[in-house]
């Protein structure tokens, strides 16, 4: 949408519509342009010089061939010299005539690998002609004259005649060389003004390439520096001008492009920022209603509490006219009105119960989704639900679930119509997840204080079966003898059954005492041993019997669940002791480490552990509540040698956690 409003807003040429041209091939093609054009010129000079070397080199040779041409007629006036030997004269000419001839095939061939060759010069190539002719029409014949001649006057004839013909040859050989010269001298003004050209060249060259550079990249860039710092400076109708094709056309059209969207967003921005503010805006509250909510549904209180601040909470801060917390019986599926806000009697009385699929909350709850429904104006009242006419205009049902468990569902009753956007539905979904969690939690708090008092009530029947209901048992069967004994008017004995039903009574008075000592006990703030300290302390005051406490090792401190077992367990063998032992001494010894060992030991009667009544409530008692911490009770005893019980608690899991 952005590139067509700039099109309509700037458009483009007819000729930058067809197909870009790269800034990078018209680069390239002025570099290889000019650098063709480089590559001739040298290749110019290169072939210049070349001819230069090769006519240099047919100077030279033909310079050879005149020496040559003068040692022949030396080496033929040597054998008409007295006393010279002609064979070895013979020898050397025709060694040195054979070099002069390949002096002139070479001079006629040319040699590529020296260089050496001729001129191209038609005259040139005619003096060569007229040489060596001379050298095969006359020369050589008069040679091959002197060396097969026998007369000597005729030898000294043709030696004068080949001398007038060596002079011929050397004056032809002159003009040849000066003609190759003349043409060297040529080529090499024809080089001078090549390198001046290719000096010029240079120079123009770069000057070209400056300016097509400034042409095509510098102008473009100052162009865009320019329209930049225009727009810092707030003028946001600058715009540049298209005039190519290639990248810089195009950065220039995006830069337009940019410029116009700018534009927009400023004359917009007013608004656009104020769209924003009542976004962030909505979005706290959003975020300051979910972190309320969730801490509300922290704080303490009943079930009927929580549900009930949850729908407040959200009534006002949505501003919806009335809502309502409907919660489900697992058993029947049935949806129960728990707490409602803005609800008329009628309402309350015809809706405090709805069958799963019922009704808009029913189907919502059913299918475990959220529902918003906005009544139609126009529609009967007849035909709607209890709550259109109840005079509510929108409805919305929002489910109240745990682990994909439906709890139940939450209602908001607006008596206008009224949309909950997608941001305020996903709140609305979230908080139910929040209120079910809440709801588990507080079920989940009930039950374990169900079971916890279910427990203590067993142990503490177990306790009274072990001690007081023992005692009444025997003051019952003493109370028995002693009816006996008065019927009989046996006093002595009446005297004796009496002083033994004291005895029992007292006993049970202490089993009492001891009873309710150990259910009131509690840690506060002091840790196991402090308890312990207390526990041998009130003991020995009420039993006479002494006692001592020692300690060893460290260890993470023990759980408050742990400690309170511990120390019933630490009771009872005390109670044990007191009333079984006939001890005199009781010691409590406490190890800490990766296990927390307690072991109590008296030096009383001890028991033999066969022979003991297996079951005994007590050693159950201690048993069970080991059991409950993870632990484990042995009892050690003899007759007549003491009896020490053992707690092991392993701790291994506390003090990884700890860590």
């Amino acid at each position: 949408m952005t590139v067509r409003f700039a099109e309509e807003l700037l458009p483009m040429p007819q000729a930058l519509t067809s197909a870009p041209q790269k800034l990078g091939t018209k680069l390239v093609a002025i570099v290889i342009g000019f650098t063709l054009i480089a590559l001739f010129a040298i290749g110019l000079t290169l072939l210049v010089s070349w001819q230069l070397e090769g006519g240099a080199a047919a100077v030279n040779q033909a310079g050879s061939e005149r020496m040559r041409a003068y040692r022949i007629a030396m080496l033929l006036s040597q054998a008409e010299l007295p006393g010279a030997d002609r064979q070895v004269v013979h020898a050397l000419l025709e060694d040195e005539v054979a070099a002069f001839e390949q002096s002139i095939r070479i001079l006629d061939t040319g040699d590529p690998g020296r260089p050496m060759f001729l001129p191209g010069d038609a005259r040139i190539r005619a003096d060569f002609s007229d040489l060596r002719q001379t050298w095969y029409r006359d020369m050589k014949p008069a040679i091959g004259m002197l060396v097969t001649s026998l007369e000597p006057s005729a030898r000294a004839q043709l030696l004068i005649e080949y001398r007038r013909m060596t002079d011929n040859f050397v004056q032809a050989t002159d003009r040849l060389v000066n003609a190759i010269e003349r043409d060297i001298s040529s080529k090499t003004s024809l080089l001078r003004t090549l390198q001046l050209g290719l000096i010029w060249m240079a120079i123009i060259g770069t000057v070209a390439l400056i300016y097509l550079m400034y042409l095509l990249v510098v102008r473009p860039v100052n162009r865009l520096e320019e329209g930049i710092q225009a727009m810092e400076r707030g003028d946001f109708d600058t715009r540049l001008p298209v005039e190519t094709r290639d990248e810089f056309g195009a950065l220039a059209a995006g830069f337009n492009r940019m410029a116009a969207r700018l534009q927009d967003l400023y004359r917009n921005l007013e608004a656009k920022v104020a769209e924003k503010t009542h976004s962030l805006a909505r979005q706290n509250r959003e975020l300051g209603t979910l972190y309320e909510v969730a801490a509300l549904l922290n704080h303490p209180g009943s079930l009927e509490e929580l549900c009930r601040d949850f729908l407040r909470k959200l009534v006002r801060t949505l501003g919806a006219d009335g809502g309502a917390v409907r919660l489900s019986d697992a058993q029947t599926g049935h949806m129960h009105l728990y707490v409602q806000e803005g609800l008329s009697s009628g309402f309350v009385r015809e809706e405090a119960c709805l069958h799963a699929g019922e009704c808009i909350c029913g189907e919502a709850a059913r299918q475990r989704t959220s529902v918003v429904k906005v009544f139609a104006a126009n529609t009967p009242p007849e035909s709607n639900p209890r709550c259109r006419r109840d005079g509510f205009a929108t409805v919305s049902v929002f489910s109240i679930q745990f682990k994909n468990q439906v709890l139940g569902v939450f209602n908001l009753f607006f008596r206008n119509p009224h949309e909950i956007d997608v941001s305020e539905r996903q709140m609305l979904e979230a908080l139910g997840g929040h209120l079910g969690v809440a709801i588990e939690n507080q079920r989940l708090v009930a039950r374990e204080k169900e079971m916890a008092v279910s427990e203590e009530r067993n142990l503490l029947a177990q306790e009274l079966h072990d001690s007081i209901a023992q005692s009444l048992a025997f003051l019952n069967l003493q109370a028995q003898m002693l009816d006996g004994a008065l019927a009989r008017n046996d006093l002595p004995a009446a005297r004796e059954g009496l002083g033994q039903i004291r005895e029992g009574i007292q006993e049970s008075y202490d089993d009492v005492r001891e009873l309710l000592v150990h259910f009131r006990t509690r840690f506060g703030e002091s840790d196991v041993e402090t308890a312990v300290r207390r526990l041998l302390e009130r003991f020995e005051s009420d039993t006479g019997i002494e006692t001592a406490f020692r300690q060893s090792g460290t260890g993470v401190p023990l759980s408050p669940e742990i400690q309170i077992q511990v120390l019933h367990i630490v009771q009872e063998c005390l109670s044990n002791t007191r009333k079984h032992a006939s001890a005199r001494a009781v010691t409590v010894e406490l190890t800490r480490g990766p296990v927390c060992e307690v072991r109590v030991t008296d030096d009383g009667i001890g028991f033999d552990p066969k022979t003991h009544r297996q079951g005994h409530v007590g050693l159950a008692i201690m048993r069970e509540r080991a059991q409950r911490i993870g632990g484990k009770v042995t009892v050690d005893s003899r007759p007549r040698g003491g009896t020490q019980v053992t707690l092991i608690v392993p701790m291994v899991q506390e003090a990884e956690a700890a860590a």
